[in-house]
């Protein structure tokens, strides 16, 4: 037999560990690929029972809902130690927490216009004036809350005419990224942050103050559920007429087992001298229709996180004709 040249040996050689290399490429790929397929749909499965976890908090929400509804339809209040309370839910596999939440205590942006007409949206004058009032209070300037009071219910109504110190099309396409405003509800309180004058801090001061509700209501607190932290929130319901000391006081002051009507609030001492009108002495109720729950679920790595509105008159007109449903929910962290 004749041998191969060295020549020819070198070249089979030089063949045979760029096929070994090319295999051991494409090895490593496919087990990449395979190990990535497997935590895919390890977390996919992990947020799958997590979401299930999360819709049985909210069963539970809502029969402790109807319960404390049942109970008396005509009040709310922090009897039995519901509300911003941590619930541990028992979950094989992992953990959760539950919170349940007061929402009517915020200021609801949507509330800057009425609906007169059935998507028809028109600014209420009133709760402009209450929003700027409420970002003095809590440290921003004069000058720049007006602004954004005005922008914002700008931003809402329906119209394309700038009310006083507001924003419409023109000065949002003027910007160095064009937009237009909105003309309708606000979907979520993110949204403000696409409003004139709203700096990334005046957003962040104003975030545990604001919310964004399905209704165009007045906004109408419950005095039973505020804590005396909140009370720039009854402060800004008549502007320039109450402290925020008369309103922390008023709710410190309140009796064990809550005000019994929005009038024995208002006629408590640290009011005295001072008679609001019927619609402002409304705000200050002693119910609450929106109730939020905030659901954490940890399984193994994976941590989910839940929000969910609660319409605890279930779409009637008052309490106790309906039962409480679940209007909104929204998944992940909130920006």
């Amino acid at each position: 037999m004749t041998g191969h040249p060295k020549g020819e040996r070198g070249a089979a050689l030089l063949t045979v560990l760029l096929l070994v290399a090319v295999m051991a490429v494409i090895a490593a790929t496919a087990l990449d690929r395979l190990t990535l397929a497997t935590r895919i749909a390890g977390s996919t499965s992990t947020v799958d029972q997590g979401r299930a976890y999360a819709f049985a908090a909210e069963q539970i929400a809502l029969r402790r809902v109807s319960s404390l509804v049942s109970r008396d339809p005509t009040r709310l209040t922090l009897d039995g130690g519901w509300l911003g309370r941590d619930f541990t839910l028992p979950l094989p596999g992992g953990q959760g927490r539950a919170r349940l939440t007061d929402a009517n205590n915020c200021f609801n942006l949507n509330s800057l216009a009425a609906e007169t007409a059935p998507g028809r949206l028109s600014q209420r004058s009133g709760s402009v004036r209450q929003f700027a009032e409420l970002m003095k209070l809590i440290g921003i300037g004069d000058g720049q809350a007006q602004q954004i009071a005005g922008a914002a219910a700008d931003w809402i109504d329906s119209d394309s005419n700038e009310g006083p110190l507001g924003a419409e099309d023109n000065v949002y396409r003027g910007m160095q990224t064009g937009y237009l405003a909105a003309n309708r509800k606000m979907a979520d309180v993110s949204e403000l942050r696409a409003v004139r004058g709203v700096t990334p801090k005046i957003y962040a001061q104003l975030k545990p103050w604001v919310c964004v509700l399905p209704v165009t209501d007045a906004v109408k607190l419950n005095v039973n559920t505020l804590t005396p932290e909140q009370a720039p929130l009854i402060a800004m319901l008549l502007p320039g007429q109450i402290s925020v000391a008369d309103a922390r006081a008023a709710l410190a002051a309140r009796p064990a087992g809550g005000y019994g009507s929005s009038v024995r609030f208002w006629e408590g001492r640290a009011f005295a001298g001072r008679e609001p009108p019927q619609d402002v002495a409304e705000q200050a109720g002693v119910n609450s229709r929106w109730l939020a729950l905030t659901t954490n679920v940890t399984i193994g790595d994976g941590v989910l996180t839940a929000r969910s509105l609660i319409d605890a008159n279930g779409g009637a007109a008052s309490a106790g004709q309906a039962a409480p449903t679940i209007v909104r929910r929204d998944w992940g962290e909130t920006d």
